[in-house]
């Protein structure tokens, strides 16, 4: 008889014969980068006790999320485009403030209703299908904007803005899956991060890039040739996106990546309900103080990035560059926040922890801000801001992280989707409010408004209790590996470096 086990990262082959003796062999196969561990066929019995399901790490993992942060990107750019330069956009469209502010709220509005048949969609019909529709949204919206360069347009253009902020409904909340779906459960953060990297990167770009393409100039033809640049260059990096995701993105390896992703792909569908999931979900306790946590965090950073270009030219009239910069600053630092947390959590899984220092300091970070903005020295408003950013910015990837580990074994693009709706909504709450107690008693007013319900989170999650429920399936999933003995004095780890003969079956 030949009995086969695949454990993650470790692989146990046993073959016993009865009558002609014992034989054990015991492999560790690479895969052809040395990367992956090559896995047994799946068994359902061994020994009385039920198989480990076969496991494997593939190359291709990394092409996948990185085409998925490259894709990200290119939508998350087009969300402050219009905001960061939002005094040139009003001359040139006519239209006011309020109106240009709309071009980055439709992001959030659109969110909220949609991502709930959207999440629906990924659970049906998978990842792949979701990359698709993203990428089509997002390539047509660009194309739209193309379109819209005369001054009489601005319906044209907020048409193409609209359909960039559908396929953001279709972005925001697949790093979470795709780490758990593609990576190893000592990478799942680290990717993670990875995925949100991308949409972090294209808000830096939306920073920096727009001002300097499309200069504060007075002739109208002149700024529409320079409009006209910045949403050719957009429409052809989408299209070229688009046409990647449509050959190359693939669905999910043949081999699930840990024993936690196997039991998930185990469920069959016809036992899956949506409802019933998000029902289980807003009954969780921890994650619904997660959820509303979240948010306010969040939902603080976009309205700090819609409404940046406003604090800035406020106290620093002129400065719509370095105001750019400044927003620049502030995502590439929470960048770099972004995958040291994320490797951080990989090494340590102190979830809960590091999610509560990052928010505490993110409070710091705000009222450092706030009180400095108005110092006159610009240099000043770059250190606060990256210090800001570093805190603020690095903890979305923790937020969809520990979402994951409290809700575990629920659909990750389920919770990570409840995270997002969050965020949207009190975005939309926080930008409006800001923006008009800024235009009443100025941005020190406006600033101190996000700091009260920054200190709010952070006592919210103070409370949160930490039930890290995917890392307790892994960690049983490699306790019934070694628990595989039957009774015999060897395990997995020790068969690799001293292998022993079992005893022989009377």
């Amino acid at each position: 008889m030949s009995e086969k086990q695949a454990i993650g990262d470790t692989t146990l082959n046993e073959d016993q014969t009865k009558g002609n003796g014992v034989d054990l062999e015991n492999h560790v196969k690479l895969d052809e980068a040395g990367d992956a561990v090559q896995c047994a066929d799946n068994q359902s019995q061994l020994d009385g006790h039920e198989a480990l399901r076969p496991t494997r790490l593939y190359k291709r993992r990394w092409m996948i999320v990185l085409l998925f942060s490259s894709y990200s990107l290119c939508n998350s750019f087009q969300w402050i485009q219009y905001g960061i330069i939002n005094n040139i956009f009003m001359k040139f469209y006519d239209v006011d403030a309020f109106t240009i502010d709309w071009m980055s709220m439709i992001y959030m509005l659109t969110y909220i209703p949609f991502i709930f048949p959207v999440t629906w969609l990924l659970d049906k019909k998978g990842l792949r299908v979701i990359a698709l529709v993203a990428t089509a949204l997002n390539c047509a919206g660009t194309w739209i904007k193309v379109a819209s360069v005369k001054p009489n347009l601005f319906a044209v253009t907020f048409l193409g803005q609209f359909c960039c902020s559908c396929a953001q409904v279709f972005i925001l909340g697949m790093p979470s899956r795709i780490a758990s779906v593609w990576f190893g459960s000592e990478e799942v953060s680290t990717a993670c991060s990875i995925g949100v990297f991308g949409n972090q990167l294209g808000i830096a770009i939306g920073f920096l890039v727009p001002p300097v393409l499309v200069p504060n100039v007075d002739d109208l033809d002149e700024l529409a040739h320079h409009i006209s640049i910045m949403f050719y260059i957009t429409a052809g990096v989408a299209t070229l996106l688009f046409i990647l995701v449509i050959f190359v993105f693939q669905e999910h390896p043949k081999l699930p990546p840990t024993q936690a992703q196997a039991t998930a792909r185990s469920i069959p569908p016809e036992q899956y309900s949506y409802m019933a999931s998000i029902l289980r979900l807003l009954r969780n306790k921890p994650f619904i103080l997660l959820i509303i946590t979240y948010g306010l965090n969040v939902g603080c950073f976009y309205a700090v990035g819609t409404l940046l270009n406003r604090m800035i030219i406020e106290h620093y009239p002129g400065e719509e560059v370095n105001a750019g910069r400044i927003g620049l600053t502030i995502v590439i630092a929470g960048m770099v926040g972004s995958l040291i947390c994320g490797i951080w959590l990989d090494k340590t899984k102190t979830y809960k922890q590091t999610t509560l220092a990052v928010y505490f300091m993110s409070l710091v970070g705000m009222i450092v801000y706030a009180a400095t903005l108005n110092l006159g020295h610009l240099w000043v408003v770059f250190i606060t801001a990256g210090a800001l950013g570093f805190f603020m910015t690095g903890y979305l990837p923790l937020g969809f992280e520990f979402a994951v580990e409290l809700t575990y074994p629920e659909s990750e693009g389920t919770s990570s989707g409840l995270l997002n709706c969050s965020a949207q909504v009190f975005g939309i709450i926080f930008t409006i409010c800001q923006g008009k107690i800024m235009e009443r008693f100025g941005t020190l007013a406006g600033n101190i408004f996000l700091c009260v319900f920054l200190l709010i989170g952070t006592i919210m999650t103070g409370l949160i209790k930490s039930d890290l429920r995917r890392q307790n399936a892994n960690m049983l999933a490699k306790a019934a590996a070694e628990g595989q003995k039957s009774g015999q004095d060897y395990g997995a780890t020790s068969l690799i470096t001293h292998p022993q003969t079992p005893p022989s079956h009377a």
